[in-house]
């Protein structure tokens, strides 16, 4: 499901800036968001997506690899809400890793400069947000490494060294293959033996 802000009254639609995050937390009040359900508000559209068993199984296992390799307190989240750049992008990553003494902002979120790792999992309906204006989003934040798990597929995509608003390095890799990012600031290698396909 999705709402289109673009005619709200109380958001400026010519704004090509972050949106503050006041503007943002006045929109997720307004809504109610039925269990089971993720909200993120993407360039000014809001999109309201179910979680499934297979989504969740993949965010799951990303979470485990990381939480093995950093520990149990590491600064990991799923489904957190994250500020990022431009205009009116209030994210929820299935995944994100922050880096470590990563601090909260003065609206108690954490901030989009401390993310190093961001994992999404294509959702059908979602899908178009996560390889176009999230994807932007994540290289113009400078977050090292994005990982898009797809269960329709049975393929991760890569996208590290952003620069410039885009990730200059794209790699495709089958369910079954490992993920090696021991040459990123993540350090880590994840298996997708057990990623599960729909």
């Amino acid at each position: 499901m999705t709402i289109s802000l673009e005619r709200t009254e109380t958001i400026a639609t010519d704004r090509t800036e972050m949106a503050s995050s006041s503007e943002l937390d006045d929109l997720f009040e307004q809504m109610h968001i039925p269990e089971g359900y993720k909200l993120e508000i993407v360039g000014g559209t809001v999109f309201m997506a179910p979680q499934r068993d297979v989504h969740w199984q993949t965010i799951r296992r990303i979470v485990r690899a990381l939480e093995d390799r950093f520990g149990l307190d590491a600064p990991v989240t799923s489904d957190v809400r994250i500020d990022f750049p431009g205009e009116l992008n209030g994210f929820a990553p299935d995944v994100a890793k922050l880096a470590d003494g990563a601090e909260k902002n003065e609206f108690g979120r954490w901030r989009y400069q401390d993310v190093e790792f961001v994992a999404e999992v294509i959702s059908k309906g979602t899908a178009a947000n996560d390889y176009g204006p999230k994807k932007t989003a994540y290289a113009l934040a400078e977050v090292p490494v994005y990982m898009i798990a797809d269960p329709y597929l049975g393929r991760c995509r890569i996208f590290t060294d952003p620069q410039d608003g885009d990730y200059k390095i794209d790699i495709t890799i089958a369910y079954g293959t490992p993920v090696d990012l021991t040459h990123t600031v993540v350090g880590i290698t994840f298996s997708t033996e057990e990623f599960p396909r729909d």
